[in-house]
């Protein structure tokens, strides 16, 4: 095979209940073993608290909320994935709850298909594309259109 013309990228693939999803490693900063977050009056619903990552104040969101999905059980897998995020001004670090993190992908660009189309006002503008993974769906979210309406980013 001389034809390279497909980019390889990597993915860093987690559960959401019984979802599987995938952020583009590049914008994962570190995961940190879930531990004791401070609650913040008057957040937003998805917002859990904040926590202290080496002497910064680092807001945590619950991702099954944020991407309306049921919310998990916090289990032994449960865990918290710091991710960089662009804003229109300023990028900045958001840690956001996942059900559990599963392994870095190395995946060609031309094996991520389309996104779903829902039709009408339903926008799926935050799924990049999916792919497949042991027979199994994996959505690529685009970590920056999750959150760029968000207060998180308004700061």
């Amino acid at each position: 095979m001389t034809d390279n013309t497909s980019n390889i990228n990597s993915y860093l693939c987690f559960k959401l209940g019984n979802e599987f999803f995938a952020a583009d490693v590049r914008s994962t900063l570190k995961i940190l073993q879930l531990s004791e977050i401070t609650k913040v009056p008057h957040a937003p619903t998805n917002m859990k608290g904040v926590i202290n990552h080496h002497g910064n104040v680092l807001p945590v969101v619950d991702l099954n909320q944020t991407l309306e999905l049921p919310i998990s059980e916090v289990g032994s897998n449960t865990c918290i994935i710091i991710m960089s995020v662009g804003g229109e001004k300023e990028t900045i670090s958001i840690g956001a709850i996942v059900d559990e993190v599963l392994s870095v992908e190395e995946i060609a660009d031309d094996s991520i298909k389309d996104p779903p189309t829902m039709g009408g006002n339903h926008k799926l503008d935050y799924i990049k594309g999916v792919f497949e993974n042991n027979d199994l769906f994996v959505m690529v979210l685009d970590i920056d259109k999750i959150f760029e309406n968000t207060s998180l980013q308004n700061n």
